[in-house]
């Protein structure tokens, strides 16, 4: 009874020794264990939450730099617009110009073409001139109407702001409110305004600001979507997750498809009773979390479980990004643990009682030291063991305890390391996201700058670029090679390239192309027709071999070199023209001083009254023919640019009056003559007489050419030349009458128009025809400082244009030798000065003929002192060009110092300068050889000094 009685009573106290032991071994570890376990998923939902934070916070970045790709993408396009619009209007001006059109009318014309041009999201093109009036417009509500009378909704002006800038700047980007087309509502737009000073106006083309917001839109869209598929790679505990909603209350990213996207903004939050929208809001970026109830997707409706969220505001993109898990999910695996802990606790507590009861007598002292090592263990210190080493059931029990204990430990290790393990696992996870994600945005930004950058410049290029394979099919062409073959860039991608050049160009240019994929570069010359123009290309075939001997392909580069190839022609045959002009001038000399003499003794001969009648039958002829002769030196002599001229301003009115009536009585009643002129002309500066042959001799060419009838049209304006303009060369800048003769005739041929101005060429099958009249006309124009161009009209016929030099300001000039009415010369003594003998003898009789007394002289300083030591001397016959250092001007200036009064006649067959007199010999008569004795009499008295020559010393 005893035994049974300290048996049991020692069971008891073992029994309460080691509930105690569990018990405060529970009591010290487990709530550690739990705060532990439920910080690290804590911690592990503010990491997930914060790595997706910095993702989007990215995403924004991108998304911002992508607007402003999008608005310099916007800029690059609104210039070229502008800039490929001015370009269009220059071509089609001159295009519009050379069909006969004036400048208004090719204005017009091109303003409606400028009309119907659009580009975009239906965005176009306007024009406003100088006088701030809308010259195009794609809508007629606006067209032609003044900038000042369009204001916007508060009654302020819209575009004239906007012109009076670009005045200014000369181009810029600016803002203004205007509505879309068949639209009247008024918005946000984007323009780049550009200054014609040429041309006196403004283009302008733009965007809508909602157009670009509608692609950055469309940007944040995408974003939401990565960050959708970013969302379902990450857990949170079992069923904790992230979500994104807007200010609005919208929901933008949620993994339940019920709620993605809804309105929210109405939910309760069973706890405050605010709205589960503003109790999200009010802990952004507090740090803190909310506590609320909520659902379950099993238990729907019954608002009773708690959970709590963190919640990150994103202001660039008005985003609250929040996580969200209940409560008990957090406390899941410490309970889990305590569980473990307690079962374990409850095992071991009944195993001691049981061997308590039988080795009662022999559980004493292991038990002292069972229960220090569970002191021990409670204070925390879980590497302590018993370390009882028996062979009976107190070994096994303090065996059994130190197993437990060391289970415990592993447990616990091994759920640190789980823990940590999940940690670093999401960590790598979100880095990886990040990476790739900064490595797509990057690799995306840069393939769509190079290719946008490498497309501009490759279009832009004035050649045509393109790259074909070792198949010859096309991989690449710039805008310049499609456009050169009439189509787009997609229809040539990917075709042959004997189907986009031609059967003929394809067995052309074969052998090169042949030549090239072999591995060896060539470059030749083939024309293209390019808009119904005949253009010279200079082609380069370029193998492309990146790796030795491997050719994988060709690339094509070509440039248009139209304008050079007729550069050098023109150069050509203007050192053409020159020279046969040097020829024909030097010519022109010697054969006039030949025919004065033949004349001047044919024409002794005629006068002589013993001359035979039968002899006079064959003297006219011969007298004709010197005339004809010289008619033809002066041809010449235009030509050679070397003709004397006297310009002056002439008075197109009256010349034109004349010349028509001229021209009127030479033309068949078959052929319509009409003059149009321009009004307020201009006074061109040249010779009218030589001016009214011109135009005469053109009259001619055109009567030539319809045979059959037609109509011969001159028109004549002002014009003034402010950029490169190219007739027979490049025209100086200045002002200018232009002169355009047009018939309806059969037009030059190619021979005609590249010899019309040759002396001698003629396409005519008569046997008069000298071929001198164009090149009279050219000489005539180049030695007037003046242009002058061929073409034929596109409806048949052809076009001659004139450029003479004008001075706009109508003064009057009147020659000094008609200030008073002439008079006759007494006769007297006459000084002849001359170095041919047989012309001197020539000239001395038509003198004496005409009753004066003669000394002769055949050198100009054996004049000069006849005129110093004679002061009987009434007159001076002299001829220009003479051996030694004097000529003709000098003794005429001699002349007039020493005998004021005296008559003065200066002769030449051929002038190299005396074109251009000085101003003090311009009054005195210029006799051009051969001349009769009448009009030799009369030169001599127009040549009576009414004013004294001013002295070259004096002035």
């Amino acid at each position: 009874m005893l035994k049974s009685n300290l048996t049991q009573r020692f069971l008891l106290v073992i029994f309460a020794i080691i509930a105690a032991i569990i018990a405060a071994f529970y009591l010290y570890s487990v709530p550690l264990i739990k705060s532990k376990v439920f910080e690290i998923e804590r911690n592990a939902n503010h990491i997930a939450l914060n790595n997706v934070f910095e993702l989007a916070a990215k995403m924004h970045s991108s998304s911002q730099e992508y607007r402003e790709q999008v608005l310099e993408s916007h800029r690059q396009r609104l210039r070229a617009v502008v800039d490929s619009t001015a370009f269009f209007f220059s071509r089609q001006y001159e295009l519009a110009r050379k069909t006969g059109m004036n400048e208004e009318q090719a204005r017009h014309y091109i303003f409606q073409q400028l009309r119907t041009l659009t580009y975009g999201e239906g965005d176009y093109v306007w024009i406003v001139d100088e006088s701030f009036t809308l010259v195009s417009h794609p809508d007629p509500a606006y067209q032609g109407r003044s900038t000042y009378e369009l204001v916007d909704e508060n009654g302020q002006l819209i575009i004239p702001p906007v012109i009076d800038a670009a005045l200014a700047d000369g181009e810029g980007f600016y803002k203004y409110r205007w509505s879309r087309l068949n639209e009247k509502q008024k918005q946000e737009k984007f323009s780049y305004v550009k200054y014609f000073p040429e041309w006196h106006f403004v283009i302008g083309a733009g965007v809508y600001i909602d157009d670009v917001e509608a692609e950055v839109a469309a940007r944040r869209e995408a974003a939401l979507t990565e960050l959708r598929d970013a969302f379902a790679g990450i857990k949170i505990a079992d069923t904790g997750y992230l979500f994104i909603f807007d200010s609005s209350g919208r929901m933008l990213v949620h993994p339940n498809r019920n709620i993605d996207g809804s309105i929210f903004h109405t939910l309760k939050n069973p706890v405050t009773g605010n709205t589960i929208m503003q109790d999200l809001i009010s802990v952004a970026d507090t740090g803190k979390e909310l506590y609320y109830k909520w659902d379950r997707p099993t238990d729907p409706g019954n608002y009773s479980y708690e959970k709590v969220s963190l919640v990150r505001y994103l202001p660039g993109f008005d985003w609250y990004i929040g996580s969200t898990i209940y409560l008990e999910e957090l406390q899941a695996s410490s309970e889990v643990l305590a569980d473990r802990i307690l079962v374990i606790a409850t095992i071991a507590l009944l195993a001691a009682s049981l061997l308590a009861f039988v080795f009662v007598n022999m559980v004493t002292r292991p038990i002292r030291k069972l229960s220090e090592t569970a002191v021990r263990i409670s204070a925390g210190e879980l590497d302590a063991t018993t370390q009882i080493r028996r062979d009976d059931e107190i070994g096994v029990l303090a065996g059994a305890f130190d197993r437990m204990v060391d289970r415990l430990r592993q447990n616990i290790a091994l759920l640190d390391d789980k823990v940590n393990e999940r940690t670093l696992e999401l960590d790598q996870r979100n880095q990886q996201l990040r990476q790739a994600m900064d490595e797509i945005s990057a690799a995306s930004r840069n393939l769509k700058l190079l290719e946008e950058r490498q497309r501009l410049i490759l279009d832009a290029l004035p050649a045509q670029i393109a790259y074909v394979d070792n198949q010859q099919r096309y991989v690449f062409v710039n805008e310049g090679y499609a456009s050169a073959f009439g189509l787009a860039k997609s229809e040539v991608i990917g075709r042959h390239l004997s189907e986009i050049v031609g059967p003929k160009m394809y067995e052309d240019i074969r052998p090169q192309v042949e030549k090239a994929l072999n591995g060896t570069s060539s470059t030749f010359e083939y024309p293209l027709e390019i808009e119904g123009e005949r253009r010279i290309t200079k082609r380069t075939l370029m193998p492309f071999d990146p790796e030795p001997g491997r050719v994988l392909g060709l690339i094509n580069l070509s440039l248009d070199i139209t304008a050079e190839r007729e550069g050098e022609r023109r150069l050509q045959a203007a050192q053409r023209m020159h020279t046969v002009g040097q020829i024909a001038g030097g010519l022109s000399h010697d054969f006039n001083n030949l025919l004065s003499i033949l004349q001047g003794n044919l024409l002794a001969i005629q006068d002589n009254p013993a001359t035979p009648k039968e002899l006079l039958r064959h003297i006219e002829p011969a007298i004709r023919a010197t005339r004809r002769g010289a008619d033809i030196t002066q041809r010449l002599l235009a030509f050679a640019r070397r003709q004397p001229l006297s310009p002056s301003r002439i008075d197109l009115n009256a010349l034109m009056g004349d010349c028509l009536a001229l021209i009127e009585s030479s033309l068949p009643s078959n052929i319509i003559q009409t003059l149009v002129m321009d009004e307020e002309l201009w006074q061109p500066l040249a010779d009218p007489g030589q001016l009214e042959d011109a135009l005469v001799n053109l009259a001619f060419n055109a009567r030539a050419a319809m045979p059959k009838g037609g109509e011969l049209r001159i028109h004549i304006s002002n014009r003034s030349v402010s950029q490169t303009l190219l007739l027979d060369e490049q025209v100086a800048l200045g002002d200018y009458v232009e002169i355009t003769v047009c018939d309806t005739g059969c037009g030059f041929s190619q021979e005609g128009m590249e010899r019309a101005f040759e002396p001698f060429f003629t396409t005519r099958k008569v046997e008069n025809s000298s071929g001198l009249g164009l090149s009279m006309v050219y000489g005539f124009v180049k030695q007037s400082n003046g242009y002058i161009a061929l073409s034929n009209n596109t409806d048949g016929g052809a076009c001659i244009t004139i450029l003479l030099p004008a001075d706009r300001q109508l003064t009057e000039v009147r020659d000094l030798a008609d200030s008073e009415n002439g008079s006759s010369t007494e006769r007297g003594l006459i000084l002849l000065l001359d170095d041919e003998d047989d012309l001197r003898e020539v000239v001395r009789n038509q003198l004496s003929g005409l009753g004066y007394q003669v000394i002769e002289s055949r050198e100009p300083k054996e004049a000069c002192e006849l005129i110093d030591t004679l002061p009987e001397l009434n007159g001076l016959v002299s001829d220009i060009v003479m051996p030694g250092d004097l000529n003709g001007f000098d003794v005429a200036r001699q002349m007039r110092r020493q005998h004021p009064k005296s008559a003065v006649v200066l002769i030449s067959g051929f002038a190299s300068r005396h074109d251009e007199r000085p101003s003090d010999c311009r009054p005195l008569p210029l006799l051009r050889k051969p001349f009769s004795r009448e009009q030799l009499g009369k030169a001599l008295q127009s040549g009576e000094a009414r004013t004294p020559l001013i002295q070259e010393q004096e002035r």
